[in-house]
């Protein structure tokens, strides 16, 4: 049969025509195509590199995680030894502090039983002040021991604050609300003023001037570490020394380093038994006042300046001096005169010791 050219190119087209109406819905169509991933040949070398990688990997990070862990152990045994060091230094310290302060305790226990039993107590952050009753055969008195926490615990102060001005211990305990009071130096009265004897210090100052020591007088007081000083000065320079806060003269010295002093015929029997006002010191720098009554109907005829010594030593101080006694004995403690003056009543005087809570 013989075909034309016409109907062989209809033959085609009739052929294709499904062809190419599928690559016509492929070619507009949304349809994508994934294969899996067998479908893409493998790098057979690479394989064993990566698993290699990731084992070593592993590996480290196990011996970190071992590693994290002994450090974790060692620090908590570090801080357990610590806290356990820490809580036996502190041990240690509070041993130490308490063993520190235990001599001063003995040592204070020692003298205290010395003087006896204190009749009454005022403790505060300045100062402790014990009172005590003294009973000897041919007088009674009072010993006043007082340890000085701070500069605040004590000053000496002038009547009425007054060069040449007087009043009495207990005026100015009250005038300066202290809470305990004795009196100081000796004085001279002129033209009606009362002033205080020989060289006088007041808050580090001079009063007067100084003088030298002469005959039987000597100076007594405490310097700026509140401590207790005193003794015969020829000059001034021996004196500034010691670096005075406060102080009064009078006669005679009774004590210098626990020794009994020779006191002069003057004073052995001028008067022979008479009140008695004495300081003195211990060697942790506690004071003690001695204030002895005399010439009353409580039976007290006073106390020589020996028996003064004697009591001092008894009771175990070092240094002692000898105070203005007679109707000048004053001891005022918590607000109530203590001794029994042998005037009948106080005297009024240029300086007093005053002692602070």
């Amino acid at each position: 049969m013989t075909m034309t050219i016409k109907q062989f190119n209809r033959f085609c087209l009739l052929t294709c025509a499904p062809f190419i109406g599928l690559f016509i819905w492929l070619l507009y169509s949304n349809m994508s195509i994934s294969l899996p991933g067998t479908a893409y040949p493998k790098d057979a070398a690479a394989v064993p590199a990566i698993t290699k990688q990731t084992g070593q990997l592993l590996g480290d990070l196990d011996l970190a995680k071992k590693t994290a862990t002994a450090t974790a152990q060692t620090l908590k045994k570090s801080i357990a030894l610590y806290q356990a060091t820490n809580a036996s230094m502190n041990s240690i310290a509070k041993t130490a502090s308490a063993q520190v302060g235990r001599p001063a305790k003995i040592y204070d226990r020692r003298i205290t039983r010395k003087i006896g039993t204190p009749m009454q107590t005022i403790q505060s952050d300045n100062l402790q002040a014990q009172l005590f009753a003294v009973h000897a055969q041919n007088f009674s008195g009072y010993a006043l021991k007082v340890k000085l926490k701070t500069d605040k615990g004590m000053k000496m102060v002038l009547g009425q604050d007054k060069y040449g001005s007087a009043e009495t211990t207990l005026s100015a305990v009250r005038r300066y609300k202290a809470v305990a009071g004795v009196n100081a130096g000796g004085f001279a009265d002129d033209r009606g003023k009362r002033y205080p004897l020989s060289t006088t210090v007041i808050n580090g100052e001079y009063l007067s001037g100084f003088q030298p020591t002469y005959k039987d007088l000597f100076f007594v007081g405490l310097n700026d570490q509140m401590e207790l000083i005193g003794g015969k000065y020829a000059d001034k320079s021996q004196l500034d020394k010691e670096k005075p806060k406060f102080g009064a003269s009078f006669v005679p010295v009774l004590l210098k380093n626990g020794i009994t002093q020779t006191i002069p015929d003057k004073w052995k029997s001028s008067p022979l038994r008479a009140p008695r006002t004495a300081i003195a010191n211990y060697k942790d720098n506690q004071l003690l006042f001695l204030v002895v009554d005399g010439r009353n109907e409580n039976g007290s005829s006073g106390a020589t300046l020996a028996e003064m010594q004697i009591l001092l030593s008894r009771f175990g101080a070092i240094d002692g001096y000898n105070l203005d006694g007679g109707g000048s004995s004053s001891l005022v403690f918590n607000g109530r005169v203590v001794n029994h003056p042998s005037d009948g009543a106080l005297r009024a005087l240029p300086t007093n010791f005053l002692f602070f809570e």
